[in-house]
């Protein structure tokens, strides 16, 4: 059983940048209520904590949930604690989705298993009335993507902050999107939060993880190279823009 605080306020810089977020790209809206992609990673329990400080503290109302869909192997039992101990409901669907990007010899299995959950998760959102899907994706993820996306297509792009699922008429926020892995590590720390391991068997063996190492290297040579890219995102020309 869980016996920590998990009604610890935030830090206050990594609180002013998901602020900002939900602001800049108005995520949330009165009487909304919001589901919480929740896999138990890092990144997820952050966003969870920061959304439940913020519904205790902001003027704009709203109800909050969290929502896994269990791999197998993955324990989610911690999940059902820490989200006992802040009073939020937790649903659970299980999907062997290794199975299947196995079953597929799947050559993207990130890409695969990311669309693939974000589905059950939108479509389940959708059938019991959560209008707003929150996904747990950072600043290091957009700048990810955006390399990703330069590289093997030749297109200047990166997901977006705030985006309608026209197919179940859910709409995904990204409340993380102006806050760094780094700084998520180390409020996971200090919070104590129930980080669960993944039981993925390719996670550190991806694309991912070597435009990571990529982008990691670039950076010790390019100044604010996130900050560089953060600007460009907001300043495409076309649909793929982050205008607010």
């Amino acid at each position: 059983m869980l016996t920590q605080n998990f009604n610890q306020p935030l830090c206050k810089s990594l609180r002013r940048k998901i602020g900002k977020a939900l602001s800049q790209w108005h995520m949330i809206d009165p009487g909304d209520n919001v589901l919480v992609g929740l896999s138990g990673g890092k990144d997820s329990l952050i966003l969870l904590h920061a959304l439940h400080e913020f519904q205790r503290r902001s003027p704009v109302k709203f109800s909050l949930a969290a929502f896994t869909v269990k791999l197998s192997g993955l324990d989610t039992s911690p999940l059902q604690a820490y989200c006992d101990s802040l009073g939020v409901p937790f649903s659970v669907i299980e999907h062997d989705i290794i199975a299947i990007i196995n079953a597929r010899n799947e050559k993207s299995p990130c890409s695969f298993c990311s669309n693939m959950r974000r589905g059950i998760i939108s479509s389940w959102a959708s059938q019991n009335g959560y209008k707003k899907l929150a996904l747990g994706h950072t600043l290091d993820d957009a700048v990810e993507t955006f390399f990703m996306n330069l590289i093997h297509t030749g297109r200047a792009k990166s997901f977006q902050p705030k985006l309608l699922m026209t197919r179940t008429g859910v709409t995904v926020i990204r409340p993380l999107v102006l806050s760094t892995e780094a700084a998520i590590i180390d409020e996971v720390k200090r919070l104590s939060l129930p980080v669960v391991k993944s039981p993925c068997p390719f996670a550190g063996h991806t694309e991912r993880q070597r435009i990571r190492e990529y982008i990691s290297e670039l950076g010790r040579n390019v100044p604010d190279l996130y900050g560089k890219i953060l600007h460009a995102l907001q300043n495409l020309s076309d649909s793929e823009s982050w205008q607010s």
